[in-house]
């Protein structure tokens, strides 16, 4: 199988899928939200917070794509100073899901944290941010070569040619399948994850970090970090050291409460 876009039409599809995904991922939050009467999502300190998640997915999503391609941010700052209008649309039009993931959990509790909000509430994010990762990952999927989100070379019989002759792994795929399934399990026990608030949305955000690390091995590495790693492994590395003995944490609180 081949997948051949232009760039220019490679970018106009990416960008449909990527605003498809925020504004399904929106709607479902919202709808999640009703379903349970609790405060909408532009109502009192909910829309802090709601301000807090995207603004801190934003620059996180920045942060992290610069992260990766470290090696090239001093030339395009070079292209920008010079007028380059190339430079400009390369630096901000970057996109990573791992950046807008973790820029996104600290923008909430910073929102949380001002408005002296202590109630855990990321669950309500956990179908959104499944059903907008598939969606996203189907405009990179589309976008090819010209997306920067596909595997190196594999003789897999699945392997796909985006039109330059290699056949490589659909990561693209392999990151839905990885939130369709990881993402499902966890929908199918949101029962018996519900008496810790927020356990849900942990498990999911661990698990994604997790696999992150391990699917960015099968990816060209745009700069190599120490130990071999990507950027994004590394940020994944770093965020699971914080973040993984708190989701473990309550994991066994749960068990300790149930048993």
């Amino acid at each position: 199988m081949s997948i051949l876009l232009t760039p220019a039409t490679a970018h106009k599809t990416h960008f449909f899928f990527e605003w498809a995904a925020i504004f399904i991922g929106a709607w479902l939050y919202r709808r999640l939200r009703r379903q349970r009467q609790a405060e909408g999502i532009f109502q009192g300190t909910t829309y802090l917070i709601t301000m807090g998640c995207i603004l801190g997915a934003a620059v996180g999503n920045k942060l992290v794509f610069w992260i990766e391609f470290a090696d090239k941010i001093p030339s395009l700052i070079q292209g920008m100073m010079s007028g380059d209008k190339n430079s400009w649309l390369m630096l901000f039009s970057g996109q990573s899901i791992v950046g807008g993931f973790l820029g996104g959990l600290l923008g909430v509790e910073w929102a949380k944290k001002i408005v002296g909000v202590t109630r855990s509430t990321g669950d309500d994010f956990v179908l959104p941010l499944i059903v907008g990762t598939i969606i996203g990952r189907m405009g990179c999927f589309l976008a090819g070569l010209n997306d920067g989100t596909y595997g190196i070379a594999t003789t897999l019989p699945w392997g796909i040619d985006f039109g330059d002759g290699i056949t490589r792994h659909p990561t693209q795929i392999y990151d839905m399948l990885f939130a369709a399934l990881w993402g499902g399990v966890l929908w199918f026990n949101r029962a018996k994850l519900a008496p810790q608030a927020g356990l849900m949305f942990k498990l999911y955000l661990a698990g994604y970090l997790i696999w992150r690390l391990c699917v960015d091995g099968i990816k060209p590495m745009p700069y190599v970090y120490p130990l071999g790693l990507s950027g994004i492994q590394w940020v994944c590395i770093v965020a699971l050291l914080i973040y993984l003995p708190l989701t473990v944490s309550q994991f066994r609180q749960l068990k300790t409460s149930t048993s």
